[in-house]
């Protein structure tokens, strides 16, 4: 089965590792291991947030349930 495409996209991240990370030079397979790390994060993180959110009887994930999901 073919993966979904990526939401969080390589240029974003590249830019991030070298503004805020500091980083010099960055191989592009560096970038796609954490693209794909990332994005398995953000739907678990998503995940336990909708399930706070079902649990509360809401419909919106809010940032509290987020940082609690963290």
């Amino acid at each position: 089965m073919a993966k979904a495409p990526s939401v969080i996209t390589k240029t974003a991240l590249r830019r991030l590792m070298k503004v805020e990370g500091d980083a010099n030079i960055v191989a592009a397979d560096a970038i796609t291991a954490l693209q794909e790390y990332l994005q398995d994060l953000a739907v678990d993180i998503t995940k336990k947030a909708l399930a706070l959110t079902k649990h509360a009887k809401r419909k919106t994930i809010t940032k509290s349930d987020i940082k609690l999901s963290i």
